[in-house]
């Protein structure tokens, strides 16, 4: 069960490298034609400085870490119990291949629906690159069954 005094909860920071071969594979496996994902020339031309990466890209590498599910069972959300309701995305600036970036992530409510039978998470998670600027936020939204 969540407890609501873990809202404001800071998460430890994780970081990743966006790596080219990582961005095709993955524009690859979501069925992504453009070659702005795929081929450095066409990224170039369109205006970025290499590979883009594909929208939802953010949130496989924030889940690219040992155990991905830790901060989550450390507050009182099983793995077994999570379902992953809603991800949104909003982007401040184009993140590319070769860029590191730090996600800083909080847990910014906690409520529940049906008497206390579905408990959600929201979680919020700021994107950082190597520059210091502030890329996207990311949104999660996590469902526990009890």
């Amino acid at each position: 069960m969540l407890d609501k005094s873990d809202i404001g909860k800071v998460f430890p920071n994780t970081t990743a490298e966006v790596e080219k071969g990582r961005l095709r594979f993955f524009a690859k496996a979501i069925g992504e034609s453009n070659p702005i994902y795929s081929d450095e020339c066409s990224a170039k031309a369109a205006g970025y400085s290499s590979l883009p990466i594909p929208p939802t890209f953010l949130f496989s590498l924030k889940m690219d870490v040992p155990n991905p599910f830790k901060n989550y069972a450390d507050i009182g959300a099983p793995l077994e119990k999570i379902l992953h309701a809603n991800q949104s995305f909003i982007y401040h600036q184009p993140v590319v291949a070769g860029d590191i970036v730090t996600f800083e992530s909080s847990v910014i409510d906690i409520f529940d629906k049906k008497g206390g039978e579905l408990e959600f998470l929201i979680e919020e998670t700021r994107v950082i690159n190597q520059f210091g600027d502030h890329v996207a936020d990311l949104k999660t939204t996590l469902v526990l069954r009890n």
